[in-house]
């Protein structure tokens, strides 16, 4: 049985087309998952405009923020049933012996392969998932707003886990992009105030960061300037350029926090002696684990983490260039894909 599968072929730009792929045959510790909403991330359209930093094995089905249901088990499988309601995390392979697995850090496992990229990923009918990567899906939760749980992970880790921040604290993000709203809104809910900082082309992303009760500029001087001056508790950079953290050196206060949680694969070409005159610690955020996912499950199930403003639009398989577009002009947040859908 075959099904059209959104496919990235080569390293060249704009070498994603739709193919035809054999519904994948699963091992003893897996489950057939039936895709019914998986997201479009930032890192599909990088594979898809070959501005990727990343090896990617080709040709590989992109889609790695996904949720469905389960149509077939493992034989090694006891916990997980046929039609249980999932959403799948996106470490696809992890060497379970690594010093980092074995801490539960297995989002840090060097040899960790993901979907999307290191195997075939969600953006096709079924897809092959270790059952290690399943959580539950309330049915409360829809399953379009399931499928931008990892996102919201991603935010989670870089705004509770790797960051200092405090109810009070003044915080700055930087990347009005999926991720960067998602800081924000997790660092409201933190109880810091925020503002989030983008291009004055970003209009459509600010009316949706404004939906979670944050501020919105383009430039974040002043507003870093405001109380006594010093600049900003915490700086979350979530932008996709590595100029952005001069930025983030300059506005931050003396012995505050930087977070680096957007890629930007291009050298500095800065100093970055102000880090150290000022004090400052500099921490990166990668990836997310087990625990983080079943709290920003119970996040969403409970809407304290509304994910409805970000999810500009669903699209049908056959729609997926148009969904990516959108979201590459910044006309909408974030595009789902219904696999199910033409």
């Amino acid at each position: 049985m075959k099904s059209p599968a959104i496919v990235n072929f080569a390293p060249d730009p704009g070498s994603v087309e739709i193919r035809e792929f054999q519904r994948p045959t699963i091992g003893s510790d897996d489950v057939l998952v039936e895709v019914a909403a998986v997201g479009v991330c930032g890192s599909d359209l990088h594979q898809w405009t070959a501005t990727h930093s990343w090896p990617v094995n080709y040709p590989v089905v992109l889609g790695h923020e996904f949720a469905g249901t389960i149509v077939e088990t493992g034989s090694h499988v006891a916990s997980w049933r046929e039609g249980d309601r999932i959403a799948s995390e996106t470490a696809a392979i992890i060497d379970v012996d690594n010093p980092m697995s074995r801490r539960g850090l297995y989002n840090l496992d060097p040899t960790r392969k993901g979907f999307g990229y290191g195997v075939d990923g969600a953006m096709t009918r079924f897809v092959r998932v270790p059952s290690r990567c399943l959580h539950r899906v309330p049915d409360a939760l829809a399953f379009e707003h399931a499928a931008v749980t990892e996102p919201c992970c991603v935010a989670y880790n870089a705004v509770v886990k790797n960051s200092r921040i405090e109810p009070g604290d003044r915080v700055l993000v930087i990347g009005p992009g999926t991720i960067g709203i998602l800081c924000a809104a997790v660092a409201k809910l933190v109880g810091a105030d925020v503002a989030v900082l983008g291009l004055e082309s970003d209009t459509h992303r600010f009316a949706v960061a404004q939906k979670y009760g944050v501020t919105t500029l383009t430039d974040a001087r002043e507003w870093a300037r405001q109380g006594d001056g010093l600049g900003v508790d915490v700086v979350i950079d979530a932008a996709g350029v590595s100029s952005t953290l001069q930025l983030a050196i300059e506005l931050v206060r003396p012995a505050g926090w930087i977070t680096k949680v957007g890629w930007g694969p291009k050298p500095l070409g800065f100093s970055i002696d102000p880090l150290v005159q000022k004090n400052v610690t500099l921490q990166g955020s990668f990836s997310h684990n087990w625990p983080i996912w079943e709290r920003v499950i119970s996040l969403l199930t409970s809407k304290q983490l509304d994910v409805e403003p970000i999810v500009g639009g669903t699209f049908g398989i056959g729609q997926w260039q148009q969904a990516f577009e959108r979201m590459h002009h910044g006309e909408i947040v974030k595009s789902v894909i219904l696999p199910g859908q033409e």
